[in-house]
């Protein structure tokens, strides 16, 4: 028997070269609270979800303004760069593609809402790879917590000892490992210190491109 039946991705930082633009996001949409933010608290929200990312900006810069309202703002902007700008990983479409015809489950577990990624899963035309998409506002607790790993697990029908999760930020790994899961790290040097990862995960790699090996030397 495999050892993993289903490979559950995080989708910024991992299929989704996304992280360089979310402090361009998080500027516009703090410049309307006057704000001006040059991205120095990424580490703190990198892989957060949305509510626990933005109540981190209210408390951090003291502002008096409701959650929902910065929400709705903070949407607003990201929609329009992963519907226009966004780029994906290069080996994104080989790496699903070859893992589902090698019959793997595959769900997609991102802390994003889904109205915003959805514009991008369209554009990119990678939807059609995945089982099941999860995304942060169908659970109440976002990463670190392990909902949305658990949901998606459910969604593909694998048990969550049978699932392998792709993350870049602690706190996916966290999620990923709380949930039972195995977990490789794709942590990214721009943004991360990498120095922190090892004993975190099952298993370290480089880029995306080196998943398909490791799994078949792993499973």
């Amino acid at each position: 028997m495999k050892r993993f039946e289903a490979v559950l991705f995080d989708l910024d930082g991992v299929l989704a070269d996304s992280e360089p633009l979310w402090n361009d996001i998080d500027a516009a949409m703090l410049a309307h609270y006057g704000v001006t933010y040059r991205g120095e608290h990424k580490a703190s929200i990198l892989g957060t979800s949305f509510s626990i990312a933005l109540q981190f900006y209210k408390d951090t810069f003291n502002l008096r303004c409701e959650i929902e309202e910065m929400a709705l703002r903070r949407r607003e902007i990201a929609l329009d760069f992963y519907a226009t700008q966004i780029p994906m990983y290069q080996a994104a479409p080989r790496v699903l593609q070859s893992l589902r015809e090698d019959g793997f489950k595959l769900g997609l577990a991102t802390s994003s809402v889904g109205s915003i990624v959805s514009p991008f899963l369209d554009r990119h035309d990678i939807a059609k790879h995945f089982h099941a998409l999860t995304f942060g506002d169908e659970v109440e607790k976002g990463k670190p917590n392990p909902d949305i790993y658990l949901k998606a697990a459910a969604k593909v029908g694998v048990e969550p000892a049978r699932c392998l999760v792709v993350e870049d930020a602690l706190s996916g790994i966290q999620a990923g490992k709380s949930a039972g899961m195995a977990v490789v790290a794709i942590p990214d040097a721009r943004f991360m210190d990498v120095s922190l990862y090892p004993g975190k995960a099952d298993a370290i790699i480089d880029e995306l491109g080196e998943l398909t090996e490791w799994i078949a030397h792993n499973n």
